[in-house]
């Protein structure tokens, strides 16, 4: 069995007072049973599909490409009594949640290594976001291990735990330089997880009518500064229709009362956030979709977009991310000019090919083709 884990930073569960079992106490659970069931191999390699969202796709990926036959989802869970495993959209993953020792981070948990330790190091390991402790690296010596840091911060680990990474993903090329600057000669590919790995079945064209003129799914959060968009709004037309997908954030209601303020026709769904099915179609109702942050890692939204056939406008300031953008799927403006970019991108979306770019370039196989190539080939 080849087996690859997928680490992220998603903390579920609320604190509780209670004894935190040992490493060995938690390794015996594990063996008994008592937490869940061992790993195992995928039954038919047919029935797998990339599917999903920027979580789901590398690991899915990895297991059509032929590069494992046991894929897993790790997060964090705050309280005593972590769910046992469990299955979501995406029927070929499993999913499993371990007590965090406490909520510092890089996470520490006695219940993961308790995990490794009763079933062995995973032989890929990836680690995104905030991270994991150093001990838990260590206990996956003999893995290849990944890291991306899903944001703008190239990294965002300490480098006692940085250091342990065979490879290290970016989303732009000054990012991988940061890393490079901190651990000369560590390797390293510019292949955002995000926009790379594109699945081609969740997002898709559909013959629906035009209801938006833009497009903008994004979290309810600073970082990604509906502003921008906003502004440009308020300088165009007031026949222009926008709509904003929130998946989650905290700044709906703030967003929303900057739309009354401005008196721009802005429409919002969520938070909480729609099915991917849903995006799609809403995407497939829009002309163009945005990416208006700066201080942002390589959105996943770049390539869905194009994938549902939708040309994008991006701030020419984002950090991360601008490769995806080619005559061929769309433009940048500034700040500033963002309203122009809108007009201009409007008037020639009919006759850009996004959708064929990403699938000549971005879509899972070149992805996973290029991450087999670093790891078979150290």
């Amino acid at each position: 069995m080849r087996r690859i884990v997928v680490i992220s930073d998603f903390q579920g569960g609320s604190w509780g007072n209670g004894a935190l079992p040992s490493v060995q106490e938690f390794r015996a659970k594990w063996i008994e049973g008592g937490r869940g069931v061992s790993p195992s191999p995928i039954l038919n390699i047919d029935d797998v599909e990339v599917d999903g969202g920027y979580l789901e796709r590398l690991p899915l990926a990895a297991l059509k490409g032929g590069l494992a036959d046991c894929a897993e989802i790790w997060t964090h869970w705050r309280g005593l009594d972590p769910p046992s495993e469990w299955i979501d959209d995406a029927p070929s993953l499993l999913r499993r949640a371990f007590r965090m020792n406490g909520p510092e981070a890089p996470f520490a948990s006695n219940d993961m290594l308790g995990h490794i330790e009763a079933f062995g190091p995973p032989d890929i390991l990836c680690v995104w976001g905030l991270g994991v402790s150093e001990e838990i690296l260590l206990a996956c010596r003999d893995s290849f291990k990944i890291y991306n840091s899903i944001d703008a911060p190239a990294l965002r680990v300490p480098v006692e735990v940085s250091r342990h990474f065979d490879l290290v993903i970016t989303g732009a090329q000054w990012q991988s330089e940061v890393v490079r600057s901190r651990h000369p000669g560590m390797r390293t590919i510019v292949m955002p997880i995000g926009p790379e790995f594109a699945s081609e079945l969740t997002f898709h064209q559909l013959n629906l009518p035009k209801i938006y003129d833009v497009i903008y799914v994004a979290a309810a959060q600073a970082y990604k500064r509906h502003d921008i968009l906003f502004d440009a709004l308020a300088k165009l037309p007031r026949s222009l229709r926008a709509l904003c997908v929130c998946g989650y954030g905290e700044l709906v209601d703030d967003l929303r009362s900057r739309v009354d303020r401005l008196g721009i026709t802005v429409d919002f769904v969520g938070p909480p956030g729609v099915p991917f099915h849903d995006v799609n179609r809403l995407m497939n109702q829009s002309r163009i979709g945005v990416v208006c942050g700066e201080d942002d890692g390589a959105p996943a939204v770049l390539t869905e977009y194009m994938l549902a056939g939708i040309p994008v406008l991006a701030n020419s300031a984002l950090s991360c991310g601008l490769q995806y953008i080619t005559p061929q799927t769309g433009r940048t403006a500034s700040a500033d000019d963002f309203h122009e970019g809108i007009c201009d991108l409007l008037k020639r979306a009919d006759t850009l090919r996004p959708r064929a770019v990403v699938l000549a370039n971005w879509t899972w196989p070149h992805s996973i083709r290029r991450l087999r190539q670093l790891i078979m080939d150290p």
